[in-house]
C-alpha cells in the first residue's frame, strides 16, 4: 500500500533524458506534469547542437530544462561559453547541473566541477540554479572524504555567487543509507533541496549493469530491496519497494518538500511517467 508520505515524496519529481531522447519525450509528454524538471545529459557521443536542441525541446514542450555540463569533457573556456550562450539563446540556461564527468583525464582546463563553478561564468549566461552531485552510497573511484569536501566547497562557492543550489544524487538502493547520508549532508551545513536519484522501471539485467558500472550496492542488496530473483532476470523491476521504504525512513526526520525524487529513466521516459502516475494513484 502506498502511503500519503510516499506519494508526497514523488510529487515534483524530475526526470533524465539524453540528447537522443527527444522523440521519446514528445511521446511521453502527455503523461508528464507541466513544468516538470527534465535533466539533459552531456555524454561523449552527443554534440553541442544535439544537447541544445534537446534542452530547447524540453522547454517548448512545457517542461523545465536542466542541461548537464560535464567539466572534464570541455576542451576550452570558449567551448563552455559557447554552450552556455546557446542555452541562453533558446531559454534553457536558468537551471544547469554541473558534474565532473566520466573522463579520468580532463580534455581541457577544468579538472572537476568545482573548477568550472569557480570560474564565475555561469551567472553571466542567465544561470540561476546549479545542481551538484551527491553520492549516498559512495563512489567507486573517489574517496568519501573528497566527495564531502567538494560538496561543501561547491555549495559555498555557489552561495557566494548568489546562485541557488540543489543536490542531485547518483541512484541508490538502500533507504537507510540514504537517510543517514541526508543527515550527514545537513550536518555539514548543506541546506540545499535534495533530489534522490532513483532508477525508473527498467529491465533487471540493465538495472544490475548500471549498478555495477557506478559501484552502487551489490547484486544481493539490490535483489533484497527490489524483490526479484537472481535466478530469473527476465522482466522489469520498479522502485516501488525502495521509495515506500525511503518515504517511511525519512518521514520523521526531514520535511519532504526538501527531499524529492529524480528518476534515471534509461530511455524509458513514458514508462517512468506512467509508473509515477500509477504509484501516486492518478489513473
Amino acid at each position: 500500500m502506498v502511503t500519503s508520505t510516499g506519494i508526497q515524496l514523488v510529487e515534483d519529481f524530475s526526470l533524465e533524458m539524453t540528447g537522443k531522447d527527444v522523440e521519446k519525450l514528445r511521446e511521453a509528454a502527455p503523461a508528464i506534469p507541466h513544468g516538470t524538471r527534465i535533466n539533459v545529459t552531456f555524454l561523449g557521443n552527443e554534440d553541442l547542437r544535439m544537447r541544445v536542441e534537446a534542452a530547447q525541446a524540453v522547454r517548448e514542450l512545457g517542461f523545465t530544462p536542466a542541461p548537464h555540463i560535464s567539466a572534464r569533457r570541455l576542451r576550452s573556456q570558449n567551448e563552455l561559453e559557447e554552450f552556455l550562450g546557446e542555452l541562453q539563446r533558446v531559454g534553457a540556461s536558468e537551471h544547469v547541473f554541473v558534474v565532473g564527468g566520466d573522463p579520468k583525464t580532463p580534455e581541457g582546463p577544468y579538472s572537476d566541477s568545482l573548477a568550472l563553478i569557480d570560474t564565475g561564468l555561469l551567472s553571466e549566461y542567465g544561470v540561476k540554479e546549479v545542481g551538484i552531485s551527491g553520492y549516498p552510497e559512495g563512489h567507486p573511484e573517489i574517496a568519501t572524504s573528497d566527495l564531502w569536501y567538494h560538496m561543501v566547497e561547491k555549495t559555498q562557492s555557489l552561495k557566494e555567487q548568489g546562485l541557488d543550489r540543489v543536490v542531485l544524487t547518483q541512484f541508490a538502493f538502500d533507504a537507510e543509507r540514504v537517510n543517514t547520508w541526508i543527515h550527514e549532508t545537513r550536518d555539514r551545513g548543506v541546506e540545499s533541496p535534495i533530489r534522490i536519484g532513483t532508477p525508473g522501471p527498467a529491465g533487471i539485467k540493465r538495472l544490475l549493469g548500471y549498478a555495477r558500472r557506478f559501484g552502487v550496492g551489490t547484486s544481493a542488496s539490490i535483489v533484497k530491496k527490489y524483490g526479484f530473483s537472481l535466478t530469473n532476470l527476465i522482466g522489469t523491476a520498479g522502485p516501488d519497494r525502495f521509495l515506500s521504504e525511503l518515504a517511511t525512513t525519512i518521514e520523521a526526520d526531514f520535511p519532504q518538500d526538501d527531499v524529492k525524487v529524480h528518476f534515471y529513466t534509461f530511455g524509458g521516459l513514458q514508462a517512468t511517467a506512467e509508473w509515477v502516475n500509477e504509484f501516486s494513484g492518478e489513473r
